[in-house]
């Protein structure tokens, strides 16, 4: 079950991404034409306003197609129509003045053979799926030629809408922070608010409500209950704890090795921070994470910091033990992966988002667009580091994979 509360919290994040795409679009008038709730094909669909919005049966994240993400080329007939001009030469005339009206940027012309497309593909004979492959490119094709397509946009609003998804990541690793620290994350307490179950500390007998007073007959602050399990070295540790009006002596029981730390397996009741502080906290932490992060990041060159890069597995991974740990380390768990998520996206590599405001910038400078041929191999290259990421990742999650 922790697995699968992982999986979805991971795929919740996605979805937050893609709606801030979806809904920053949306105000500047790009109109986004689908919006889903998981990837199709669509188990349910509706369409409201000229937009499609539906249920996915790939039932993680989202997804949200904006039209023309690039002006339509010449290579999207050769990719998209080869298949029918195979099937009847006869579509071959206008197919090639489609091709001819994109490679001139003579949109009234490429709008006409559209039409002139369709038509001919109702009366010739076709495959069925060879029909609705082609009526569905041509779509997409005058959808992009269409006064609200994405590449037709201002520099300003096409940068908005693409960082609008990694931005809503950014603001809900800022809410679940600042909840998390107006709640139970703002001070430490010595009083426990979830034991792990099959943990050592539920083997002791410890539980949730307890107030830990001593460890090893010394007292203890809040802050020193981690050090102290952390700085054992698994050697058996006595408790005492106050459990209502009475005073319980458990162990000695031995901290186990968990991600390199020696725990005991129970989470410590937190006392909440006044809403301001707890929203310059989330703040700063955001800040200090994305520092880090950025670091690390910085240092994959020289392989110092490959290490602490972690795929997808491993995000699972940990977002299942910090279900295990409770809500409240999940959450934690949850922000930083949504900050994560947001990080990754602004690197400056195609298909990536960074990459896709890279570009607009750099078209807003020159004054034209950036001919297709470079962004797919622009792209090529950032889907290769991105994979390269990837397998560092699973490396270390994986440490026996070859």
């Amino acid at each position: 079950m922790s697995v699968l509360v992982a999986i979805v919290g991971l795929g919740f994040l996605v979805l937050v991404h893609e709606l801030g795409h979806f809904s920053a679009s949306l105000a500047l008038k790009m109109r986004p034409r689908k919006f889903y709730l998981g990837f199709p094909p669509a188990i349910v669909k509706r369409t409201h306003r000229g937009i499609e919005y539906g249920i996915g049966a790939v039932p993680l994240g989202g997804f949200v197609k904006i039209p023309g993400m690039h002006r339509p080329a010449p290579a999207d007939v050769d990719a998209r129509l080869a298949r029918i001009v195979g099937e009847a030469p006869s579509l071959t005339g206008p197919t090639e003045q489609l091709r001819w009206a994109l490679g001139a940027d003579d949109d009234d012309s490429a709008r006409a053979a559209i039409g002139t497309l369709r038509r001919l593909i109702d009366e010739v004979s076709l495959a069925e799926v060879s029909r609705t492959h082609a009526l569905k490119a041509l779509d997409d094709i005058e959808e992009a030629l269409g006064p609200d397509a994405y590449w037709r946009a201002a520099t300003w609003k096409r940068v908005v809408v693409i960082a609008a998804g990694p931005l809503a990541n950014i603001l809900l690793t800022l809410v679940l922070l600042t909840v998390l620290f107006a709640s139970s994350g703002g001070r430490a307490t010595t009083q426990v608010a979830e034991v792990v179950p099959k943990s050592a500390a539920a083997h002791a007998g410890l539980r949730a409500g307890d107030t830990i007073l001593a460890i090893d007959d010394e007292v203890i602050s809040p802050s020193d209950i981690p050090k102290r399990i952390g700085a054992s070295g698994g050697h058996p540790l006595t408790l005492t704890v106050e459990r209502g009006n009475r005073y319980v002596t458990l162990g000695p029981v031995a901290p186990r090795l968990d991600n390199h730390v020696y725990r005991l397996g129970f989470a410590l009741r937190g006392a909440g921070m006044p809403l301001p502080q707890a929203s310059w906290s989330a703040l700063r932490v955001t800040g200090e994470v994305t520092r880090d992060i950025g670091s690390t990041i910085g240092h994959l060159a020289s392989g110092s910091g490959r290490n602490q890069i972690s795929s997808p597995v491993g995000i699972v991974q940990g977002s299942s033990q910090a279900v295990k740990e409770g809500t409240d380390s999940y959450l934690s768990v949850l922000a930083l992966i949504s900050l994560s998520i947001a990080l990754l996206n602004l690197l400056p590599l195609l298909p990536l988002d960074g990459g896709h405001i890279a570009f607009a910038i750099i078209e807003g400078i020159r004054g034209r667009a950036v001919a297709r041929e470079v962004y797919e191999r622009v792209s090529v290259v950032g889907i290769a580091l991105v994979l390269l990421l990837f397998v560092i990742g699973l490396k270390n999650d994986i440490p026996n994979i070859s």
